[in-house]
């Protein structure tokens, strides 16, 4: 089982990547297979809606979308993580994750995602509630921990020393792991994914 770990910070090794070395370390020590990706500091354009994606070969865009398309079918659980800029997500992980799920759902749908949030104050909450948005609108189940998945620091040393913070990561970590050995025992119990229906779509114009 693999979980990949997503890094939508700026910075390689800051505080975002902090967090979710704690998330990685637990998740090792439960036996799961681990990748973290950096979304990185080349520009990631906006999805352009030219729906490309759906005539095959994924995103037209090639950027770090496209690398992270690659693994994403390898990966058993994923977690993105963000630091909080103006209240909300980083503008790159925000142009990744619209592409992500547009483009590639189809290898994350039904898999467990979590988020985490690094911030060296507040926005914390509204940031989480954005990155959320994306698994519940691709079946996604989306795992918690003991308090909202948030660190809090101006630099790593910072981060460091939110003890409480690192704590959640960890049990975030846990609860990753126990989910996805769960599955894996419902799978060989027989127990398949939900039926699907027939997608719908409809709008509010009368």
């Amino acid at each position: 089982m693999k979980v990949i770990l997503v890094n939508g910070s700026p910075h390689e090794k800051g505080c975002t990547y902090t967090a979710l070395c704690e998330v990685e370390k637990t998740l090792r020590e439960e036996g799961i297979d681990t990748e973290i990706f950096w979304v990185g500091k080349e520009p990631i354009s906006g999805c352009q809606g030219c729906g490309g994606c759906f005539r095959g070969g994924g995103c037209v865009i090639k950027d770090r979308v496209a690398d992270f398309d690659a693994i994403a079918g390898s990966a058993d659980g994923f977690i993105f993580g963000t630091p909080v800029h103006f209240a909300s997500a980083s503008g790159a992980i925000t142009s990744f994750m619209d592409r992500v799920f547009y483009s590639c759902g189809r290898k994350l749908t039904l898999k467990p995602g979590a988020c985490v949030v690094s911030a060296r104050r507040a926005g914390t909450t509204a940031t989480f509630d954005q990155m959320i948005k994306y698994m519940t609108i691709c079946q996604m189940p989306v795992i918690s921990s003991s308090y909202w998945n948030m660190v809090h620091g101006r630099t790593p040393e910072d981060v460091a020393q939110d003890l409480e913070g690192l704590a959640v990561m960890r049990q975030l970590g846990r609860n990753m792991a126990w989910f996805l050995k769960l599955r894996e025992a419902g799978e060989k119990a027989g127990i398949g994914l939900p039926k699907q229906e027939q997608r719908v779509f409809t709008n509010f114009i009368r």
